[in-house]
């Protein structure tokens, strides 16, 4: 758990999750449900942080299918379990893998905070069944740095600066800010078939603006701590973020997604 900056245990930790399925959970359900994910679906979700995906998977196997919730911290999904959501304590770098295998393994934001990636990444493709299908979903920062690309002034540019700082945090514990990128490759070198990869830039929603916020108070006393930010220039951009004058745009998730071979 010291590793990741964005503790799960944290109040802001909530929030955050209330964005990112705003955000992100059309773009994710929007693949999952191309690839065919229906009534009788058994399904992994590897650190699943927040309730969304876990219910919107319960949803679609109904009651014929399984869904497996996994994460290091399960204190935001656990109160959603029962019925054909299970879920489970795991850590997928060290714990031993779910003895059954899966029509679909998802992660979400979950591989580019890990210390042995490729590791994990071997043990969710091991557990697809034949004609099973992955799908891995990371952001890339590096791809796009900056809280707000259209720099018109102080308000922003304090916005960027922070947003940079805290990409500084997140190296430092081992997050790999360039691993989005590597998704679709990665997958074409392993056993997959039928890889493809597409990405997703968020801009100028209200749903960013919150993600932001709740992102800087979750990480506040690492900044200051790290004498990264002050408590002015904090209190600055919370009051600017406050305003709705910024236009944010979020780093690109890179969805990829292959199939194990019959």
């Amino acid at each position: 758990m010291n590793r990741y900056l964005l503790d799960n245990r944290r109040p802001e930790a909530g929030e955050r999750f209330a964005a990112l399925a705003e955000l992100f959970d059309p773009w994710t359900f929007r693949h999952l449900d191309d690839l065919g994910l229906g009534e009788g679906w058994r399904c992994w979700e590897v650190g699943a942080g927040g309730v969304s995906v876990p219910n919107g998977l319960a949803e679609r196997v109904g009651p014929s299918g399984r869904v497996l919730a996994t994460d290091i911290d399960v204190s935001w999904t656990e109160p959603a379990a029962g019925g054909v959501l299970e879920v489970r304590r795991h850590d997928v770098t060290s714990d031993p893998p779910p003895a059954e295998t899966f029509d679909l393994v998802h992660a979400r934001l979950v591989l580019v905070h890990l210390k042995d990636r490729a590791a994990a990444l071997r043990v969710m493709i091991d557990a697809l069944r034949p004609g099973g299908w992955l799908v891995i979903e990371d952001a890339d920062p590096s791809l796009q740095p900056l809280a707000c690309p259209d720099e018109r002034g102080p308000a922003e540019e304090l916005a960027n600066r922070l947003r940079t700082r805290i990409r500084t945090l997140l190296a430092e514990r081992g997050a790999d800010l360039a691993y989005g990128r590597t998704l679709h490759r990665l997958l074409r070198e392993s056993d997959l078939e039928g890889v493809s990869a597409e990405a997703y830039f968020p801009i100028g929603s209200p749903a960013c603006v919150v993600l932001e916020a709740a992102t800087i108070q979750h990480v506040r006393d690492q900044l200051l701590a790290a004498e990264l930010a002050t408590p002015e220039e904090i209190e600055t951009n919370l009051a600017n973020l406050a305003s709705g004058d910024l236009h944010l745009m979020l780093a690109p998730m890179i969805t990829a997604w292959g199939r194990k071979p019959t």
